[in-house]
Formats: C-alpha cells, sequence, structure tokens
C-alpha cells in the first residue's frame, strides 16, 4: 500500500497570516514582517493578507494594499469583492468590483456573484441590472452560481417575474437557488406561490436545508398553512435537524400565526438559544390571540433574562395591550422605550398607542396622546386607528372631523370613504351617506374585496362574499342556510349594521348571510362532519359584527372550535364565545 501524499506545509509567512486571522492590529504587525522579509510584493500573500482585512472590517486598508500592489490581478479584485459582500459591507464590494472593471481585468463567476449578492443587500436594482447585462456580455450569462446570485438580486428588489424567469433557466438548479425563490415569494407578501415552490423542489427530489425551512415555515406562517407547516416541523424532527436559533424563531411564528399558541410557546420553551426575534413572535404570538397578560409576563421575563427589547418588540408588546384592554401596562411600556432603552417611537408605536387609547374607550385620551406625544403631523395609520376607535364607540362628530383628516391625506383611499360613510349612516345622516357614495362612484375608488381562506387536507380554498365558483356551491349554501335557520332558533339576530347602508333591512339580511366568513366556515363544517378539530380560517380584512356574533352561534350549535385570524388578530369561538371578550 503506497503512503499517504506529504501533507502541503505553508511558508512562515503564509502561517503567520493565519495566525493573525481576521485581526487589523496582527495582521497590520504580519504585513510589517513580511515587508522585513522580502515578501512584502509577493501576491498570494498580499491577496490573503487583503481578504483578512476585509474580514476584520478593515476594507479601506485592504483597498491600500491592492492600489500599492504593481501586479494586482483579478484574483485579488475579485477575492476583495467576494470578501466584502460575505463580511456585510456591500458598497465595498461593488467598489471592488467597479476596480476590476476600471482595470479591464478578466472577470470570473464569483466576481460577478459578490456583485449581485452587494447589489440585493442594498436593493440597488439599477446597478444590479448593469451587472447582470455584463455577466451576460462577458459569457457568464448561464453560469448557475451567477444566476442564482440574480434570483437573489431581483427577488429582493421585487422583481419576482424576472426572478422567476431566470430561476427557470437554471439547468441543474442548487438548494441555494431553490431558497432564493422560495424565500422571493415569502418576502414580497406571495405565500402561496412560495409554497408552490417549496412543493415543486420535493418533486425535483432536492434536499432541503434549514434556510429552506426557514423560508418556507415564515410562508406557512404568513398564509396559516398549517398543514404544511406540520409537514416540516416532521421533517425537521424525523432528520434530527439542529434547530438553530433561525430555525426555532420560524416555528415560534409558524403555530403563534397559525392559531396554536401553546404549540408556539413549547417550541419557544425547548429552544436552547433565543434572540430577539424568538421572544418578539412570543410575544406578538400572545398578543395576536388576545392573551395580553401572557404577553407581559413573557416581555417582563424578557426584561430579566432575554436579549435586550428592539422597537420591533415594543410594537408587540403595545399591539397586545391595545387588544387586551392594558391600558396602565401598555402606557408603561411606551415610557420605558426611551427612557430605559433609547428607542425613538416610530409610527407603529404611536399607532398602537392611539388604538390602545381608542379600543379601550378612552377618547379624549387618544386626542391628547395625538396632540402631545406624536412630533410634526401624524400620519393616516394613526388617523385610521382612531376613526375605527370613533365608530366602535358610536362618537359621530369626533369620527367625521377625523375620516375627513384623513381623506385629506389620502384622498384615493377608498377604505377612509367607506368608514366615513359608514358613521354617517350610523348617525342617520342618509343624505351625507349618498354624497360619499357618489364621490366614490365619480373618481372610481372601489372598497376593498374580501375573502376568506380556509385548508382543508393541504388544500386551501377561497371564498369572496356570494362566491359561486366552487364546486360544491349547491352543497355549501344548502349547508348555510340550514346552519342560519338553527342559529336563528338559538337567538341569532342579524346584524344589519354590518353592510352598506343604502341596500333595505331584507336585503342587508341576505348579504350578509354570504360573507366570505360564513362560507369558509359553513364548508369546514360540512366537510368536517363528526370531527372535533377546529376549523380554521384566515380572513383578509376585519371580521365583521354580524359574522363575529353568527360565528359565536355556530360554535355552539354545533360544539366546534372556530378559530378565525382575520386582518389583525385571532378570534378563537368556543361555546358561544369569542376569546377577543368583545374587545376587538
Amino acid at each position: 500500500m503506497d503512503p499517504p501524499p506529504p501533507r502541503r506545509r505553508h511558508s512562515p509567512e503564509f502561517d503567520s497570516l493565519l495566525v493573525a486571522g481576521p485581526r487589523l492590529g496582527p495582521l497590520k504587525q504580519a504585513h510589517a514582517r513580511l515587508v522585513v522579509a522580502g515578501h512584502g510584493g509577493s501576491l498570494p500573500l498580499v491577496t490573503k493578507l487583503a481578504t483578512l482585512a476585509v474580514a476584520a472590517g478593515a476594507a479601506p486598508y485592504a483597498h491600500l494594499l491592492a492600489a500599492s500592489h504593481p501586479a494586482c490581478d483579478s484574483f485579488l479584485l475579485s477575492s476583495l469583492a467576494r470578501a466584502a459582500a460575505h463580511r456585510g459591507l456591500p458598497g465595498e464590494a461593488i467598489a471592488f468590483y467597479g476596480r476590476l472593471l476600471a482595470a479591464a481585468l478578466p472577470f470570473s463567476s464569483f466576481a460577478f456573484t459578490a456583485a449581485a449578492k452587494a447589489c440585493a443587500d442594498l436593493s440597488a436594482l439599477r446597478t444590479g441590472m448593469a451587472v447582470h447585462a455584463h455577466s451576460v456580455l462577458l459569457g457568464f450569462g448561464s453560469d448557475r452560481f451567477v444566476q442564482t446570485a440574480l434570483v437573489v438580486l431581483y427577488s429582493k428588489c421585487g422583481q419576482l417575474p424576472v426572478a422567476r424567469k431566470l430561476f427557470d433557466a437554471i439547468r441543474d438548479r442548487s438548494v441555494v437557488a431553490w431558497n432564493a425563490m422560495i424565500s422571493g415569494y415569502e418576502q414580497n407578501g406571495l405565500a402561496e406561490r412560495a409554497i408552490e415552490v417549496y412543493r415543486e423542489m420535493q418533486v425535483a427530489q432536492v434536499v432541503p436545508d434549514s434556510a429552506t425551512f426557514v423560508t418556507t415555515l415564515s410562508a406557512c406562517a404568513q398564509a396559516g398553512a398549517l398543514d404544511l407547516g406540520r409537514e416540516v416541523e416532521r421533517h425537521i424532527v424525523s432528520d434530527q435537524m439542529d434547530v438553530s436559533v433561525f430555525l426555532g424563531s420560524a416555528l415560534v411564528n409558524m403555530y403563534a400565526r397559525c392559531g396554536l399558541v401553546s404549540k408556539a410557546r413549547d417550541w419557544f420553551d425547548r429552544l436552547q438559544e433565543r434572540n430577539v426575534v424568538t421572544w418578539t413572535s412570543m410575544v406578538a404570538g400572545y398578543g395576536m390571540h388576545g392573551h395580553g397578560c401572557e404577553a407581559i409576563k413573557l416581555f417582563h421575563l424578557m426584561k430579566l433574562e432575554g436579549p435586550t427589547p428592539n422597537d420591533v418588540t415594543f410594537v408587540a408588546v403595545l399591539a397586545a395591550c391595545a387588544h387586551a384592554g392594558l391600558v396602565n401596562e401598555g402606557r408603561s411600556a411606551f415610557d420605558s422605550m426611551k427612557r430605559v432603552y433609547g428607542l425613538v417611537p416610530r409610527a407603529e408605536h404611536y399607532c398602537s398607542m392611539v388604538d390602545m387609547y381608542g379600543r379601550a374607550g378612552l377618547l379624549d385620551d387618544a386626542m391628547q396622546f395625538i396632540r402631545d406625544s406624536i412630533p410634526g403631523e401624524p400620519g393616516p395609520e394613526v388617523w385610521t386607528a382612531m376613526l375605527g376607535a370613533c365608530k366602535m364607540h358610536k362618537n359621530f362628530n369626533l369620527g367625521v372631523e377625523v375620516a375627513e383628516r384623513l381623506i385629506a391625506l389620502e384622498p384615493e383611499n377608498p377604505s377612509h370613504r367607506v368608514l366615513l360613510s359608514n358613521i354617517y349612516a350610523l348617525s342617520g345622516k342618509m343624505n351625507h351617506v349618498e354624497k360619499v357614495r357618489n364621490v366614490m362612484i365619480k373618481r372610481r375608488l372601489k372598497k376593498q374585496i374580501g375573502y376568506s381562506l380556509i385548508e382543508l387536507g393541504g388544500t386551501s380554498h377561497l371564498f369572496r362574499m356570494g362566491e359561486k365558483s366552487h364546486q360544491q356551491t349547491r352543497e355549501i349554501y344548502q349547508y348555510l342556510e340550514e346552519l342560519i335557520h338553527r342559529i336563528s332558533d338559538a337567538g341569532y339576530v342579524p346584524e344589519t349594521d354590518s353592510v352598506l347602508h343604502e341596500l333595505e333591512e331584507e336585503e342587508r339580511e341576505v348579504a350578509l348571510r354570504y360573507h366570505s366568513e360564513k362560507l369558509a366556515v359553513a364548508y369546514g363544517l360540512m366537510m368536517s362532519s363528526g370531527s372535533t378539530t377546529p376549523i380554521r380560517v384566515i380572513k383578509n380584512l376585519r371580521i365583521c359584527g354580524d359574522c363575529h356574533l353568527a360565528i359565536k352561534f355556530m360554535s355552539s350549535v354545533e360544539s366546534r372550535e372556530i378559530i378565525v385570524r382575520d386582518k389583525h388578530r385571532f378570534h378563537h369561538f368556543k361555546d358561544g364565545k369569542c376569546s377577543c371578550l368583545e374587545y376587538w
């Protein structure tokens, strides 16, 4: 048997660089020893020295080393571009790419991948497009590493059709390419498309990695795809994957946003490492489900033994207080933001405070907070929260004043005029209702279309008001009619104020009956007759008052738990009651 080949030994000078590592002081000392030993002109040693300098965050020093070397080559500048891109210095990566371009040196695929990654991190679409064109011009257009980096670039810049076209052109897609496409759809709010790509990845028999699962779980959280989320969890457990802080946070977030807050807490407690995202996801999860006290308790625990809360944590805490009527706790949290943590409140924090006061019926306090605590002119999100409170507590005069402020800020937003119309109608000013509706017709402003989703057996079913396209439409409507009859016998009376006020009373009841929430719930109950598992529905808008009332009765007569996630929070209906305690 032949002896193994002798191990390659590095020169003492190279070893000195390895010992110095990515630390600027020791690197400068190692550089000085190179010069004294007569090796200051060695291009391989300078390349290693400069890339370590970039890794140490000392890009100017690396620029100086490259500029002072008489034989600076393509490998040196490409290595520096790549090191800067991976060190989180995208501006420097593009600068090294620019020097390579200016010197008219040969390009390599990893110079283009570094430049594309840097442009993605900066969302620099125009520069990225120039890098793309340059790569094609030099014959790297079909290089799968360059194509993958460009998929990431266009995805992060929101150019998903371009990203998908590049993705489809990659012949041998790596897991990185698949992850880039899934992430691109998820980060741009297209969770269903992200899930489709994950399914395509399974068909292609590409082995997913931790990053795949993190992004897919985020898409499941966004889409409420609990079945797929559970499937991913089973993969993680059966494959005995190392549950990193990122993967753990994704599991916590998925279960919290899919309605299983206790399961989210189970994962939270099991994690060896928790970062600020993990803690914030759990606090937000409790808040969404109306468990304000648990959210505050966890927040206090975070302050004692967790990472320092950030501004997103405070958004979650204030939202939890707003949805549970915890006014004093919310005031205290908001006060501690600046005083204890040195955080400057943003629009989201101001909006949550106004929402908190408004939901609690403290409209005067909300207006005083707007006047005294918000610097400059409040944004539309603040006035929207205020307007919702005015409608909720039937303060019509203030509601009209707030609505007019909103319309002045965003004249093309139809939802403001719809709310104003509803406030006029509730106060009996039908002539004003007609004026608002006429303006909307004249300006062609249409109310956002509501829809509800229900997932059964891994398949999502979408319903809009009066939906007739479902293949089981006749059975669904028949089942719903019987259900409405049963809940009416149990005491349900439609809240006809929940629909357009130009309809006659009888027409309003018909319109209410076929709201998307009711159709989705009826379908879920019909298809799972005899089951005890909860019905789970996702609504893109705020659930209306009548549907909220009707589903409470449905949960009672069917003896089923029904969970509805609307635009703002979760509603757990059980035994004729809702977890929100009418605080929504």
